[in-house]
């Protein structure tokens, strides 16, 4: 009581000074205007204030399409500091001025869409990790948004009812330690990870890694089918596909679990319990560093950003709102990344997924979208949207130089997505 009542006491003296000095006006606002377009100061942290808003019980107006969707927010002095404090652009607007807006949006590609409560996140992602090892851990960090790291054990206690929002961390769902094993499987984190996964698995009650981590895969797709939202990168996109249509079927190579593969392994995978693929074929040897055919990575690119670039798809606001939030941004065209997965091959996307961003003329979708049961899943192909050809030992992206980064935009357009009293109209 006492760290909290020092805390008051110093915000307070806090907003008194930046009043004295002309910083925060003596009388607020009726509302406060976080833009999104090319005036953000940082983009990314702004959504940490919207974040904030929430969990201070406020209605967040988000404005579909209107200044690359900014967010209204009843005013406050606390609310403008907290904008101060990380740098965020905002505008105090009156009711008069909220009703102008509101009067220009009208007959344009613009909805407004409420953002009512604060979501309870999850991070899947192993023990020990550092941030930036995940793009999303990254950003979550850095715009200040709570959220909580699970791993196996914790959902297979069932503790996935306690959130709104799951990430996957780039993990491989198919018990092939990330296929790593032509170039790493000397090294010793290589070795470690194996062993740990191993522990791990018979603590559970599972013979093998492979089974352990299907049982994962099955309780998150029951986690969407019951009404969940989930979000993955990388190589957890397609390798979760694999592992849920690979259940019960053996498909890792003998150098890596030392028994056989399944005769006709290829025609057991059961594509009707997947996420977004269908069809598909595995690669199913040990020295390739590929999963399956899902994957288009384009390695010649490596030196080429342009010829990566990828293209957001503008969905109708008013018809398509779901869509329309997971595709703000201040740019139409944005630089694409690498990652184990870097890029779907669109042949293999299953009927009725939609896709939120391609390589146009590519035959290449980066970035989908798609229900199951009363839940949703979206999935953004790439390891890091700032670091373009990312390499194992690389080090860390540093977000204070990427604070307007068109491709983190995307993932926490996702991160206030379960906040939103949405439609499902479908064009």
């Amino acid at each position: 009581m006492i760290v909290k009542s020092r805390i008051l006491f110093l915000t307070f003296a806090l907003i008194s000074l930046l009043a004295l000095s002309g910083q925060v006006s003596n009388v607020a606002a009726d509302y406060l205007m976080v833009p999104m377009d090319l005036s953000q100061n940082d983009h990314l942290k702004s959504y940490g204030i919207v974040f904030w808003a929430l969990s201070q019980k406020m209605k967040v107006e988000w404005l579909l399409n209107y200044r690359a969707g900014s967010f209204l927010i009843p005013d406050s002095r606390l609310l403008a500091l907290q904008c101060r404090l990380e740098g965020v652009s905002y505008e105090s607007l009156s009711s008069s001025q909220r009703e102008e807006v509101f009067s220009e949006m009208e007959g344009k590609n613009t909805e407004v869409v409420l953002l009512e409560k604060e979501p309870k996140i999850a991070v899947y992602s192993p023990p020990g990790k550092d941030p930036w090892d995940d793009a999303v851990t990254l950003v979550l960090t850095y715009a200040k948004i709570p959220h909580k790291i699970i791993w196996d054990d914790d959902i297979q206690r069932g503790k996935l009812v306690e959130y709104d929002w799951l990430h996957l961390h780039h993990e491989d769902f198919t018990g092939q330690y990330g296929k790593f094993y032509a170039s790493f499987h000397n090294a010793k984190w290589y070795r470690d990870k194996e062993n740990r996964f191993k522990r791990e698995a018979r603590k559970a009650g599972y013979k093998t890694v492979k089974n352990h981590k299907a049982s994962t895969a099955r309780l998150v797709r029951d986690f969407v089918v019951s009404g969940g939202f989930l979000f993955a990168m990388c190589s957890a996109c397609d390798s979760i596909d694999i592992a849920l249509a690979a259940d019960g079927v053996d498909i890792i190579a003998p150098q890596i679990d030392k028994t056989p593969l399944d005769k006709d392994y290829a025609k057991k995978l059961d594509f009707t319990r997947t996420f977004a693929f269908q069809n598909f074929e595995l690669l199913t040897s040990p020295y390739v560093y590929e999963y399956s055919n899902i994957d288009v990575s384009d390695y010649r690119n490596t030196n080429h950003p342009e010829k990566e670039m990828f293209t957001l798809f503008e969905y109708s606001a008013r018809f398509d709102p779901v869509e329309a939030m997971l595709t703000q941004c201040h740019y139409d065209e944005i630089t694409g990344f690498f990652g184990q997965t870097t890029s779907f091959k669109k042949q293999l996307i299953k009927p009725g997924i939609r896709i939120l961003g391609e390589m146009t003329g590519q035959g290449r979708a980066k970035y989908i979208h798609g229900s199951v049961g009363r839940g949703t899943f979206t999935f953004l192909a790439g390891h890091d949207p700032e670091d373009f050809s990312h390499k194992v030992g690389d080090p860390p992206t540093n977000l204070s130089l990427h604070k307007n980064s068109p491709g983190y935009r995307l993932i926490l357009n996702n991160i206030l997505f379960p906040a939103a009293k949405k439609k499902h109209q479908k064009t």
